[in-house]
């Protein structure tokens, strides 16, 4: 019985050991999940793609992109929010569901400043106003008369209600005060198509999307949203400069993981991405994108998210921009 007893307790021992050892396992240990909420094409799934190769090249693991567009990017965030806190559920985002949703839907199933833990910036891109190449105007200006000869005929588009690009030209009729209508759409790309078809004259969209084609001669860029101008697009004044003084709207685009993961994981998450973008490679394809990588991780990611969200909320107020 003693024999027995003394076996039994070192198998015992033996499966603790083991189970620690499983436990203590490097993360990531399989496959991980980056959520995209928004269909594949867009600004945001380009750059979910580059880092996410760059992340399976680092850590060994697959780190899969999985388009979950609606919403405004709401279905897909709201997907992650519910998601175990294992590191191996990941948003990576551009701003609606972080930041200007909680003022647009009376509903939201999760709270943006409580359901998600900030990982870091990834990129900034300026935004840039577009219009098909058929519309009578190739400046601001232009396009303000036109829209105030023709009130209630013109129309933009966007990636979607609430989107950073929605909300610019929102910002555009209240600082214009021009009356054009919304067309929102479940992503930039299926936006962008109708651009270039001519089936919209305008749209607000991220650099990414937009550069080529202005450089294939599809659309014209009239003006940058930003504070200054873009070096992609370095003849392309900003709508501030060329009559509404004040006007400034910007993308972004961040990964977090849901609230409550361990910290140990959004550390060694905050420092691969810090490694990965500062990769002289990828720096090259974010230039080439008109994208600049993100320099803040963590706290201080998480801290530029409550200040977007004070501004956007702000704007969304003022503007009256509302869920069409």
């Amino acid at each position: 019985m003693q024999l027995f007893c003394r076996r039994s307790i070192l198998v015992a021992c033996a499966a603790v050991s083991f189970g620690g050892s499983a436990v203590a396992q490097p993360y990531p240990a399989n496959p991980v999940r980056i959520v995209v909420p928004f269909p594949a094409g867009g600004s945001n799934d380009i750059i979910a793609r580059i880092v996410a190769q760059k992340l399976a090249d680092r850590t060994g693991q697959p780190f899969l992109v999985e388009n979950r567009g609606g919403a405004g990017g709401n279905i897909g965030a709201d997907a992650v929010a519910s998601s175990d806190p294992d590191g191996y559920t990941l948003l990576l985002t551009a701003p609606p569901p972080l930041t200007t949703s909680i003022a647009l839907y009376k509903n939201l199933k999760y709270d943006p400043a409580k359901a998600f833990a900030p990982v870091s910036l990834i990129a900034s891109v300026p935004i840039v106003l577009a219009v098909h190449p058929s519309v009578a105007a190739r400046n601001v200006r232009e396009l303000v008369a036109l829209a105030k000869a023709k009130p209630g005929t013109l129309s933009f588009g966007s990636s979607g209600n609430g989107s950073t690009n929605h909300l610019a030209g929102e910002m555009l009729k209240s600082m214009a005060g021009i009356d054009i209508g919304h067309i929102p759409y479940r992503g930039a790309a299926p936006a962008m198509n109708d651009l270039i078809a001519g089936h919209i004259p305008i749209m607000f969209d991220n650099m990414p999307a937009v550069l080529p084609q202005v450089q294939g001669k599809f659309i014209t860029a009239i003006a940058v949203a930003g504070r200054s101008r873009a070096s992609a697009l370095p003849d392309v004044p900003t709508v501030a400069e060329s009559g509404l003084p004040g006007f400034e709207a910007s993308a972004w685009f961040g990964l977090v993981a849901p609230a409550n993961t361990p910290a140990p994981i959004l550390a060694k998450l905050q420092d691969e991405v810090d490694a990965i973008l500062k990769l002289p490679d990828v720096q090259k394809r974010f230039t080439e994108l008109g994208a600049e990588p993100g320099t803040i991780k963590g706290e201080a990611f998480g801290q530029f998210l409550a200040e977007e969200t004070t501004k956007w909320t702000r704007i969304i107020r003022e503007s009256g921009a509302k869920i069409d």
